[in-house]
Order: structure tokens, then sequence, then C-alpha cells
């Protein structure tokens, strides 16, 4: 009975790994100020570099879940075997995890790319 709650503590683990990596996208976005910049100055409008962002915020996030899904199977398949006890892989909990993984590629990847979306052309052009 207690051997189940560890699989996934350490499914639960490898799937924050994931989240991490995915919160770097964060920083990734103000890095690109003057690549947008130039975008709004050529004519592109909120929307398209609202999606640009989205699209990526959502790819990341879903293959970072998909990573973590695949890590954390490998893992507890491995634990399981250490242990002696069967492992018994539930899609509908991975199919969760990796929706809650997209899900919060769109939560937190729309914030930034809000921001992003409303820079001044000159302003951006600017940074440095």
């Amino acid at each position: 009975a207690a051997i189940t709650p560890a699989l996934k503590d350490v499914q639960a683990a490898l799937e924050e790994v994931s989240r991490i990596i995915r919160l770097k996208h964060y920083s990734y976005s103000t890095e690109r100020t003057r690549e947008i910049g130039v975008r709004l100055a050529i004519g592109a409008l909120e929307y398209d570099v609202l999606m640009q962002f989205l699209v990526e915020a959502v790819v990341l996030s879903s293959l970072g879940g998909l990573v973590g899904i695949a890590l954390a199977t490998a893992v507890s398949f491995v634990v399981a075997r250490l242990m002696q006890v069967p492992y018994i892989f539930n899609p509908g909990i991975n199919l969760l995890s990796f929706l809650f993984s997209a899900a919060i590629g769109v939560i937190f990847g729309y914030f930034p790319a809000r921001r992003a979306a409303r820079l001044d052309p000159i302003d951006a052009l600017r940074h440095e």
C-alpha cells in the first residue's frame, strides 16, 4: 500500500522538473524584445505577436509534459521492478498530467505574450 504513493511521488517530482523548464520560457520572452520591436515596426499586428508567443508556450510546455511523463514512467517502471511489484500504467492520469502541462503553458505564456504584443516598436528597438 505504501509503494503506490512512493511511485506517485517519483512521478510528481519528475513532472515538477518539466514545469521548471517551462518557466524559462518567461525569461526567454524578455530577451527577445528587439526581435518583437522589429516585427511590430515592419507591420506585424499585436495578434500575430501574441499568437507566436502562445504557440511557442504551448509547444514548449507540451513537450515538457511529454518528457516529464516519459521520464516518470521509465523511473516508476524501474523502481517497481527493483521493489518487485507490478507497474500499472494509468493512461487517464497521464493524459490529465499532459493536459495540465499544456494548460500551464497557456496560462503562464499568455501574460508575457500580451506584454510583448503591446510593446511600442520604438521602445522595443531601443531595448538592449
